[in-house]
């Protein structure tokens, strides 16, 4: 069976329910695609935990957690920016926290970490950016 993604609207609803989106693989560097969508994310309101195993402190004034598993609150969204190939590993991270959305960004395709997602009760998404589908989606609509 092939994958695909949530319709706009189930995304729409899934970006206004969220409020705590970890970033996996969020540079500190601030010409980086990563930095540049969770900065814009942050200022519309959500919640960012930067995770990022070579950062010690601060990114975008939060801290920055070396794994999934040392954050100390619940994530509703794992939006990641790590290769296809480390995907099925943050899926299982993303599972063992509990999240209830994995997210890939545009550009990265894991199938074995979307049947890792469905498995555990997550919802997957591939091959989209959040900041565009928020975009898109939360025009005129308040989040809950």
């Amino acid at each position: 069976m092939s994958f695909e993604n949530p319709s706009r609207e189930q995304i729409g609803d899934i970006l206004a329910a969220a409020g705590n989106i970890a970033v996996v693989g969020l540079s500190d560097k601030t010409d980086r695609t990563s930095y540049m969508v969770a900065g814009a994310m942050q200022s519309r309101g959500y919640r960012i935990i930067p995770v990022n195993p070579s950062v010690d402190g601060e990114i975008l004034g939060e801290k920055c957690y070396h794994t999934l598993a040392e954050i100390p609150e619940p994530v509703d969204i794992v939006n990641v920016f790590r290769r296809s190939e480390y995907c099925a590993a943050v899926a299982q991270e993303a599972a063992d926290i509990g999240a209830r959305v994995l997210w890939l960004q545009q550009g990265i395709i894991s199938q074995e970490a979307a049947d890792i997602a469905a498995e555990h009760g997550m919802i997957p998404i591939m091959d989209r950016c959040i900041k565009v589908e928020e975009a898109i989606t939360m025009k005129g609509r308040s989040r809950v």
